[in-house]
């Protein structure tokens, strides 16, 4: 195969990407000490409103919202009015079926991910997903 072909060295764009917004909810921001949380929280509202502008397709996923973490900020669901959080009790999102469904349906391999604990919600997720689902993060 040559290199114009291989879809693994194209640039990222907004016609080949998609977004993943993994747990930016209140309770879970709390141990955030890395960095300012409004700025934190400022970065991906405008991460969100540039997909948006951009018609890059973007899945948002929280985990146990009402028993522990709150739900995602309004400031992120007020960029996407009407669009569905998927729920779920496990850490890692790759582990849940609703969040791989939503990801293969928008049919783009290279994921930008927007996780608020590097660990968890970043790295366990992209292991995942580049391992399991053949996804480029």
């Amino acid at each position: 195969m040559s290199n114009a072909n291989n879809a693994k060295l194209q640039v990222l764009t907004p016609r080949n990407s998609q977004l993943i917004i993994i747990d930016h909810q209140p309770q879970m921001a709390f141990g955030v000490q890395s960095m300012d949380r409004q700025t934190m929280k400022n970065n991906v509202v405008g991460l969100a409103k540039a997909a948006k502008i951009f018609d890059v397709p973007t899945t948002i996923t929280t985990v146990e919202s009402e028993s522990f973490s709150g739900y995602t900020y309004p400031e992120i669901l007020d960029v996407f009015p009407g669009q569905q959080t998927l729920e779920r009790t496990s850490m890692n999102s790759w582990d849940d079926q609703k969040v791989r469904d939503a990801l293969a349906a928008n049919g783009r391999k290279k994921i930008v991910v927007a996780g608020l604990w590097t660990e968890v919600c970043n790295t366990t997720f992209a292991l995942s997903a580049m391992l399991e689902g053949d996804y480029e993060i």
